[in-house]
């Protein structure tokens, strides 16, 4: 068997995971599961009790398993807020920012290695003009790459591709660059723990957009929608 043959085998083998994983995710879980503020209210306590009684067996399950989420297609939005919803705004942060950058650089290697010619086929054209950037300063140019955002988290992890990011600038311009937005997702979720520890029935929209520890990450969100549109200008120029 050619590597070639071996690559088709290996991206069709992780399609196959990745389709029974989402087959056994929501054959288990249900929209209902996430969104009723009584199944959510009844389970906090217990849940922040195991995380106190084992916070580093906790911290290691929740690294792991949003790795593994990541390297699967999975959405970066849940983490940040689970992340910061039972583990607060400062551990949530590190964990969600180290396990995000992880799995992020795994996928960008497994990509990179088997389908990189798909991803030259489909994104070349669209973002060609960007290679020349990259080849002056790779590291600098990707960090802004990951500051500005606005691309879904699954396709930003593939364009780099294109450029042949070097694994180590890969991750560390993930690790510092997604840091600053990261940081504001997890001390949403860390708000909205809060909110919904001190609130016995469902909190109005206004109540939660009132709430300081909801209406300063928000805040944060917008400036860095701002800086990025800023850098954005930049970038493209």
């Amino acid at each position: 068997m050619n590597i070639k043959n071996i690559k088709i085998f290996l991206g069709i083998s992780y399609f196959c995971i990745v389709l029974i994983f989402l087959w056994f995710f929501f054959k288990n879980f249900s929209i209902q599961d996430f969104t009723s503020y009584d199944l959510i209210k009844q389970n906090m306590d217990s849940l922040q009790n195991l995380k106190k009684n084992n916070v580093y067996v906790s911290s290691i399950t929740f690294v792991i398993f949003t790795i593994v989420w990541i390297f699967l297609l999975g959405f970066a939005a849940p983490i940040f807020l689970i992340g910061g919803f039972f583990f607060g705004k400062w551990l949530g942060s590190i964990l969600v920012i180290f396990s995000l950058s992880v799995g992020a650089t795994l996928f960008y290697i497994f990509v990179n290695f088997f389908l990189k010619d798909l991803v030259k086929e489909k994104f070349g054209k669209k973002y060609s003009f960007l290679i020349t950037k990259f080849e002056k300063n790779e590291f600098l140019y990707f960090l802004i790459y990951r500051l500005i955002g606005g691309i879904p988290f699954v396709i930003s992890n593939i364009i780099p591709v294109l450029f042949s990011i070097k694994i180590r600038n890969f991750l560390f311009g993930t690790l510092f660059g997604m840091a600053p937005q990261l940081f504001i997702g997890t001390s949403l979720g860390s708000g909205i723990e809060k909110v919904i520890k001190e609130n016995l029935d469902p909190p109005s929209f206004f109540d939660l957009i009132l709430s300081p520890d909801i209406y300063f990450p928000l805040i944060g969100f917008f400036i860095l929608i701002l800086i990025g549109f800023i850098f954005k200008k930049f970038f493209n120029n």
